[in-house]
């Protein structure tokens, strides 16, 4: 038998299918409207986060660029023992927070990258973290040894001494990074046959084992502990020496406070290792919109500022740097100035 429906039925099945097509054409419609729209959010916030780290990034760059510049201008930077250490460090932290922003930027805009690639630039990174506490132990050495035996300092700090110093303090964080990397070989067997990560790149997403984070927390603790330890001491022994007679009151009353310098400079190096624990906390207790903008601040506070306060604070301090410093940072100002002066002298 056949069924043959009547002409109203027909127009009202008509008009639902006409209703669901149209129906889901307007659904199909909001959904590209709200995925594009999601993708417009997405890139304003890239862009956002970008500018306001990499601006700041920039600039404190330069200003390093022209302090490492500046303490290879003239000879008695590179033959003096402080200098040279001084140069080491800003090295150091230049390089750091060039590889900072590098992954800043990677991760912000969720780049996947292979783990060799990443394994690479935070082991860099990792080795010039190192080497920060441990050029701010040698120069507080070198700041005690010159106020408690000004007659032997000559003869103890030197420039060789200096260079063996410096050395030393990069096979160290050299054995440091090669102890991590031969730990990440050997969790990672599997893992490194597809090579491609599953996260974006950062120092904590290299830790895959419980063996690799507890060494990586057991050795920050140690090298900055020790650190520590030892610019008190320095400390401890200037303010010692300053109390006698025979001592120069000016000398030790200036290497007490930059002793107090390195001091907060240790602290601000170790602030950089609270950055992973601090987001993690964060993310649970905060939305995202107002997390992402938490940790741009976060980032440029305990990367990007004392990466550069080092070269402004020892730049604007010291009454041999800060000359030279402040004609190179000037330059072109006075240049400038010169040219109008001199346009409007011939022009009278």
């Amino acid at each position: 038998k056949q069924h043959h429906m009547s002409p109203r039925t027909q127009q009202l099945l008509y008009c639902d299918v006409s209703n669901t097509v149209q129906f889901t054409s307007k659904m199909s419609h909001a959904n590209d409207s709200i995925h594009d729209e999601a993708q417009d959010d997405r890139f304003l916030e890239i862009l956002m986060v970008s500018s306001l780290s990499t601006i700041p990034s920039c600039v404190f760059l330069y200003i390093n660029g022209i302090m490492l510049f500046t303490l290879r201008s003239k000879a008695v930077f590179c033959e003096t023992a402080r200098y040279i250490l001084l140069y080491n460090l800003l090295f150091a932290e230049t390089v750091q927070l060039v590889l900072s922003q590098v992954l800043f930027l990677l991760a912000a805009d969720r780049v996947i990258m292979t783990y060799p690639l990443c394994g690479f630039l935070t082991q860099l990174a990792n080795l010039t973290t190192t080497i920060s506490p441990l050029t701010l132990v040698v120069m507080s050495v070198e700041r005690y040894v010159a106020v408690c035996y000004p007659l032997r300092h000559a003869d103890i700090v030197t420039v060789r001494n200096t260079g063996v110093s410096i050395i030393l303090i990069w096979m160290f964080s050299f054995l440091d990074v090669l102890f991590r990397v031969l730990l990440l070989l050997e969790v990672l067997v599997e893992e490194l046959q597809s090579r491609q990560m599953k996260n974006y790149c950062s120092s904590t997403s290299m830790f895959v084992g419980p063996i690799s984070h507890a060494y990586s927390k057991a050795f920050t603790c140690f090298v900055f502990t020790s650190a520590g330890v030892a610019i008190i001491s320095s400390y401890i022994g200037v303010a010692a020496a300053a109390r006698s007679a025979s001592a120069d009151k000016a000398s030790a009353h200036k290497a007490r406070n930059t002793l107090l310098l390195h001091l907060v400079q240790l602290g601000l190096s170790l602030s950089s290792t609270v950055y992973s624990p601090l987001l993690i906390a964060l993310s649970t207790v905060v939305v995202r919109v107002v997390f992402v903008r938490i940790q741009t601040l976060v980032y440029m506070f305990i990367f990007i500022v004392p990466r550069c306060l080092s070269s402004l604070i020892y730049g604007l301090r010291d009454q041999s740097i800060r000359p030279v410093l402040m004609f190179y940072l000037c330059c072109r100002l006075r240049v400038s100035v010169v040219k109008v002066k001199s346009e409007v002298s011939s022009s009278a």
